[in-house]
C-alpha cells in the first residue's frame, strides 16, 4: 500500500512530537512512581475507559464485585495510547484515583489519520457506527461515503441517521429523500429521527442501538450531543447551536465519552469533524468499501485496470447499465485522488 509522502519539515515536526510525547511519559511515570507505592493501590481489577483527558482517564469498574464509583486514573508510560472503549487493568487509589496497568486486547479500533498523517484513534471495541446527518449543516454524501467505507474496512455493521427530520421542509425534502433513497437501495440502514422530540428516540433507533457498543460519527452541529440527551433523557449533556453565520456545527463535545443505554447497550459520542482522511487505507480497500463495486471486481478486461476510462472494464460497465450510480462513482474517484495526497475532504 503506497503511504502518503511527507516533507522534511513535516517529517522533523512528526519526530519532534513524538520525542516530546516520549519524555513526557517519562516523566508522568517518574511522578506516578513518587506518588503511589505498591500500599497505596487497590487490587488490580479489569475497567473500561470511558472518557479520555490527555494524561488521565475515566475508568468504570467492570469487575462485578467492584465499586462502580468512576475513577479517574494515570496512565504508565509502558501502556499503549488509550482511547474510549478500551478495556484496561487498573489498580484504584485513593480519592477516586488509580493507575492504569495494561491495556487489553481489542475487537476493533475505529480511527483516522490527522493533519500530520499519523493515525488518530476515535472509539474502540465497538460493533457498530451511527452515521449522523442532519438537514443543517448540509449533509454532504462524500464524506458519508468515508464513514462507510471506514465501517466496511472494520467489518462494523454501519447505519445513517437523518436527523433534524422536524426541519425537513419543501426546499431540502428532494436532496434528503434522494440521499435516503440512495443509500437505502444499497442496503443500508437509514432512520430518521429529531432529538426535539423524545418519541422519535425511540423504536427503530433504540432497536437499533441495543445491545451493542456503538460509535455516533458525523459533522460539527448534527446533533450528537442532542440525541445522546434526548435518548439517556440526562439533560446536563452539552448541546451547541450552529453558527449563524456558515451554518456549520461548533465543537460541543471535546472528547470522545461513553454513555450506557437503558435497557442494555454502550454509545460513544464522537468529537464533531468537519473532514475523515482515508490515507491509511489501500486502493484495494477503497475499492472494497463501495459495496455496489464488488460484484464487478476481477471482471474487467486489464488486470490493473483504474476504472477511468479503460474499454472493457466491468465497473464502468455496471455504471452505464445503472447498476452502479454516477454519483457513488464520483464519489469514488475523488476518495482516490485523495489516498497519496494530503489535501482530505472539507465540508
Amino acid at each position: 500500500m503506497s503511504k502518503r509522502k511527507l516533507n522534511r519539515r513535516q517529517k522533523w515536526r512528526i519526530e519532534k512530537i513524538q520525542a516530546e510525547k516520549i519524555a513526557r511519559a517519562n516523566k508522568v511515570d517518574k511522578k506516578l512512581s513518587e506518588d503511589y507505592k505498591a500500599s497505596d493501590l487497590g487490587d488490580e481489577q479489569t475497567g473500561l475507559v470511558i472518557a479520555h483527558y490527555g494524561q488521565l482517564v475515566d475508568i468504570e469498574p467492570l469487575d462485578k464485585d467492584a465499586d462502580t464509583t468512576i475513577h479517574r486514573c494515570h496512565v504508565r508510560a509502558n501502556v499503549d495510547t488509550l482511547v474510549t472503549g478500551d478495556e484496561v487493568v487498573w489498580r484504584p487509589g485513593s480519592n477516586q484515583s488509580g493507575v492504569i496497568e495494561t491495556r487489553m486486547e481489542r475487537q476493533s479500533l475505529l480511527q483516522r489519520p490527522d493533519n500530520y498523517g499519523l493515525l488518530k484513534p476515535v472509539a474502540a471495541n465497538i460493533d457498530r457506527i451511527l452515521i449522523v446527518v442532519a438537514t443543517e449543516p448540509t449533509p454532504y454524501a462524500n464524506l458519508i461515503d468515508r464513514y462507510l467505507v471506514a465501517s466496511e474496512t472494520l467489518g462494523i455493521q454501519p447505519a445513517l441517521l437523518f436527523n433534524k427530520s422536524d426541519l425537513i421542509n419543501d426546499e431540502n425534502r428532494d436532496y434528503i429523500d434522494t440521499l435516503c433513497k440512495t443509500y437505502h437501495d444499497l442496503g443500508y440502514e437509514v432512520l430518521k429521527t429529531s432529538a426535539n422530540e423524545v418519541a422519535h428516540c425511540e423504536g427503530e433507533l433504540l432497536e437499533w442501538l441495543k445491545h451493542h457498543t456503538s460509535v455516533l460519527v458525523g459533522q460539527s452541529g448534527v446533533g450528537k450531543s442532542s440525541l445522546i440527551r434526548s435518548i439517556l433523557g440526562d439533560q446536563s449533556i452539552k448541546v451547541g447551536a450552529l453558527s449563524e453565520l456558515s451554518r456549520k456545527g461548533t465543537h460541543t463535545t471535546t472528547t470522545a465519552k461513553l454513555f450506557h443505554i437503558p435497557g442494555g447497550g454502550r454509545l460513544v459520542d464522537s468529537p464533531g469533524i468537519r473532514e475523515f482522511g482515508l490515507w491509511h487505507i489501500s486502493e484495494e480497500e477503497l475499492l472494497e468499501g463501495f459495496i455496489e463495486l464488488r460484484p464487478h471486481i476481477g471482471y474487467c478486461r486489464f488486470r490493473d485496470c483504474k476504472h477511468q476510462s479503460e474499454p472493457k472494464c466491468a465497473i464502468l460497465n455496471a455504471v452505464e447499465k445503472g447498476q452502479i450510480s454516477e454519483s457513488r462513482m464520483a464519489s469514488y474517484r475523488r476518495i482516490l485522488d485523495t489516498l497519496n495526497d494530503k489535501e482530505t475532504f472539507e465540508a
